[in-house]
């Protein structure tokens, strides 16, 4: 599918910044309504998800992932889940391991790759609940497992699994790391750094001294974190092998089903080989959208609903024939 190149994404006035539209919701946006129900379910390696519904009985289910240090509870999740239910879907939101108020048993967290854990909500989903259909969203490192995973599964996903949306999604996790590392985002990778080492000191009374967080503060990029924590814990050679692994851009192409791609050209996490302009056009199921303003997770609208130009977006296109 060509890449969509006239988006109707227009950002509200003096607010057409990356960065503004990055830092923006993430200070100021609260969004009321929405309570959840959830669930915690077990893991094959006996480690558990905490799940939240948000469900009034239809037929039709979004299963939510957001995206790194995120959780249900953050502003981008709780509008998407708002304006899906009042586009008359319910919704689920997925928790990564460690994400959920309470760390996860196992010494392995979560990362961009970690399909088999979307994979164990589905099977869950899908052998306990009646929707009818279901349909994936996912938001930044969440985007990325969501696309990798529909890759992944190709022809052999399940026919209830109909459409997918994700957003602010680093395609290629080398080139996003590398640009995360640049001095223009420093204070986005601090504080990344800051919330992933209250991860590790959780994990360390039960890791038997197998990790620390000593010297962590030498830590100054991703590739840092990941060459110490992520590849080893996960069974990687090192960083640039986990990046390698987990990117979803070579899984784009096995996509089946519609799939919408929202990167704006403005975010200030996305590299260009984020933007996957030649795989779009090489599968008919994936839809690129690349509007020149959003910046990471934003697309920010005020109106009187309160609802943001990707839930409406969203909303339209799972609801579209």
């Amino acid at each position: 599918m060509p890449v969509i190149a006239n988006s109707s994404y227009r950002p509200p006035l003096l607010l057409g910044n990356g960065h503004l539209q990055t830092i923006f919701p993430a200070l100021f946006r609260k969004v009321a309504g929405v309570v959840y129900r959830r669930e915690r379910i077990p893991t094959p390696d006996d480690d558990f998800l905490d799940l939240d519904w948000a469900a009034t009985g239809s037929r039709r289910l979004a299963v939510i992932a957001h995206g790194l240090e995120g959780n249900s509870s953050r502003s981008y999740i709780l509008g998407m889940v708002k304006a899906l239910r009042t586009g008359g879907w319910d919704a689920v939101v997925w928790n990564a391991r460690g994400c959920s108020g309470e760390p996860n048993r196992t010494l392995r967290f979560t990362h961009s790759g970690a399909t088999e854990d979307l994979d164990t909500v589905l099977a869950h989903v899908l052998a306990t609940r009646p929707h009818e259909q279901i349909a994936l969203a996912g938001f930044s490192l969440g985007g990325n497992v969501t696309l990798k995973y529909l890759g992944e599964r190709g022809s052999q996903l399940d026919p209830r699994i109909r459409k997918a949306v994700a957003f602010s999604v680093p395609c290629d996790l080398q080139s996003g790391s590398l640009r995360l590392a640049g001095r223009a985002n420093q204070v986005y990778m601090r504080h990344f750094l800051s919330s992933l080492r209250g991860k590790i000191r959780a994990k360390m009374p039960r890791a038997s001294g197998k990790i620390d967080d000593r010297n962590y503060e030498r830590l100054r990029t991703f590739k840092d974190f990941d060459d110490r924590y992520t590849a080893p814990l996960h069974g990687f050679a090192d960083a640039e092998d986990y990046w390698r692994q987990s990117s979803c851009a070579p899984f784009l192409i096995n996509i089946p089903i519609p799939t919408l791609l929202i990167n704006a050209r403005n975010d200030p996490f996305l590299a260009n080989r984020c933007f996957p302009v030649e795989e779009a056009g090489a599968n008919p199921m994936l839809h690129l959208e690349t509007p020149s303003s959003g910046g990471h997770v934003g697309f920010i609208t005020f109106n009187k609903g309160g609802e943001y130009w990707s839930e409406s977006r969203t909303v339209g296109f799972l609801n579209s024939p």
